[in-house]
């Protein structure tokens, strides 16, 4: 279906393709990796038209449709968000709009004269409208909209007011509802919670169009995707499989390059000293020059690069008092709207709490609660004796002075921490050469949750309280938190969208239901088993 034949490409001073080939197949559903800025927007805008190669070229099959979702969605507004998304169906929205046209004309006792034209013409168009599944149109957008965690008011209420997170959910829903015969998805994951997240998991395994998609959710890409196509170093790499055999492999083929690498720098350094042994001697002259050109027509290899964001390694957080934080008959509302009413919940040394609930049932009203963020309106929250929180919340990153470096963010909260320190965690959260000396104001939302995260973590509270802290982060740097955070030795409350990070770090989980409290013993996992399903919004 679409090709990508020797492309190469250049932005400014980086080169992001050279003579790269791949290609996506019908029905195919693939997974687009590599570092950041290795150019996989830039790919998917190529094989939009939106960008142009410098070299190859891109072919797509005729007749074939592709809807493109990207993180830019931007302006919307004047209209509902169910509205919004069927003008996005593609050809089917077009043939609505000449309807409510002729419906118009058929009202309008001015054209009394053209009444016969306009009647034929609307059965017409009636019948296109129907051979395309128009009528059914508004309940499919209804269907995706309710899947993406729209309630009836969302779905009715302008677009124009939804935060940019909501938006992003219609710009995805317009291209589900198109359901085109290619999907390119730009971070679809982003910004949806776990319950839309599941959804849209079933709904693109059940999408039977070719999909090319990019996510910083690894068992998201594990259960959607059969194919990999790395991009690195220019190239572009296919490997048969998910994201987990696309890791495994990588390693392999990384150990077989440095094996291949190592026997070649030990015979060349052979040959070196041979060379350098002999070379005076006029008996072997010709063996000396004839190794000399044996060694000018060597391929060297190359060794594998290093990608593996440093592992921070975690200082010892002091040790807290047994309990860590009680809360005692809290109430707390906004506005008309009660989010707890008498609740009490307490937090012990070395408990890891995530809190599950569905939207809007006050997870992040709780942690802000714990964190003194905000007051409840009856009741007490009271913090355990010599606990040291670290409270990572959303806002945090709108707090970073945008006029300082990475670096003079570093040493402003460290000024006692030598150079030599502070570089070392700027690079184990991804900083590594001259991003260290960009200033806070350019950083996109990603590196500014790393640096907020490393201004946490370099000298560790005690009790992490964290608000979806792998938002923004990419799947390296959340593989680096994820060790870090296993090894860390004090308590935590969070809230987070990421099955994996869930599974891998609570190990209990408090679920919030209209009900009331439910705690659990066990992590994620045993709540997943226990419960059956992997969300508190879907019941099996």
């Amino acid at each position: 279906m679409i090709r990508l034949d020797g492309i190469s490409k250049q932005n400014g001073h980086q080169i992001l393709f050279i003579e790269a080939s791949a290609v996506l197949n019908r029905g195919e559903k693939v997974g687009l990796v590599g570092p950041n800025g290795a150019g996989k927007t830039t790919l998917f805008r190529l094989i939009k038209g939106e960008d142009e190669t410098d070299e190859g070229q891109v072919s797509v099959d005729r007749g074939i449709t592709i809807g493109y979702f990207s993180q830019d969605v931007g302006e919307m507004g004047g209209r509902s968000a169910v509205a919004e998304v069927i003008d996005g169906a593609g050809p089917v929205s077009a043939v609505a709009a000449e309807l409510a046209d002729l419906e118009a004309a058929m009202a309008d006792p001015d054209r009394a004269d053209e009444m016969e034209e306009i009647i034929e013409r609307y059965g017409e168009v009636q019948a296109r409208f129907e051979e395309l599944g128009g009528y059914a149109l508004e309940g499919r957008a209804r269907e995706v909209l309710a899947g993406l965690s729209f309630s009836q008011e969302m779905m009715e209420g302008d677009v124009g007011a939804l935060s940019g997170g909501w938006k992003m959910r219609v710009a995805l829903a317009r291209i589900l509802l198109m359901r085109p015969d290619v999907m390119l998805l730009d971070e679809p994951s982003n910004h949806l919670d776990l319950e839309s997240l599941i959804w849209l998991e079933q709904f693109l395994k059940g999408y039977e169009g070719a999909l090319l998609m990019t996510s910083h959710d690894r068992e998201f890409m594990d259960r959607v995707v059969t194919k990999i196509i790395e991009i690195d170093g220019g190239s572009l790499t296919s490997y048969s499989g998910d994201y987990e055999f696309y890791v495994q492999q990588r390693a392999l083929t990384d150990k077989q390059q440095q094996a291949q690498f190592e026997r070649q720098q030990a015979m060349l350094a052979k040959e070196m000293r041979f060379i350098e042994r002999f070379k005076a001697r006029a008996s072997h002259a010709a063996q000396v020059q004839s190794r000399v050109k044996t060694l000018e027509k060597i391929e060297r290899v190359e060794p594998p690069r290093r990608r593996q964001t440093g592992i921070f390694d975690f200082p010892p957080a002091p040790r807290s008092g047994e309990d860590v934080a009680t809360l005692k008959g809290v109430s707390k509302g906004y506005g008309t709207r009660a989010i707890y009413d008498d609740l009490s919940f307490q937090v012990r040394r070395r408990e890891r709490w995530c809190v599950m609930g569905v939207n809007g049932a006050g997870k992040s009203t709780l942690l802000k609660l714990v964190a003194g963020a905000t007051q409840p309106d009856a009741g007490t929250v009271q913090i355990g004796a010599s606990v040291k929180m670290g409270y990572f919340a959303q806002h945090a990153m709108d707090l970073l002075d945008g006029e300082r470096t990475v670096f003079q963010s570093l040493e402003h909260e460290f000024p006692q921490a030598g150079q030599g320190a502070l570089r070392t965690l700027a690079g184990c959260f991804g900083f590594s050469g001259d991003d260290v000396e960009k200033k806070c104001r350019v950083l996109s939302g990603g590196e500014k949750a790393r640096l907020v995260m490393a201004q946490m973590l370099f000298d560790p509270p005690n009790f992490l309280v964290l608000d979806e802290p792998t938002n923004h982060l990419d799947l390296m740097t959340k593989e680096m938190l994820i060790t870090a955070l296993s090894q860390y030795e004090g308590a935590m409350l969070f809230v987070s969208h990421d099955r994996r990070f869930l599974a891998a770090l609570s190990n209990r989980v408090l679920e919030l239901t209209p009900e009331g409290l439910h705690q659990y013993g066990g992590g994620y996992t045993e709540y997943v088993e226990r419960t059956g399903h992997e969300a508190p919004g879907l019941h099996s």
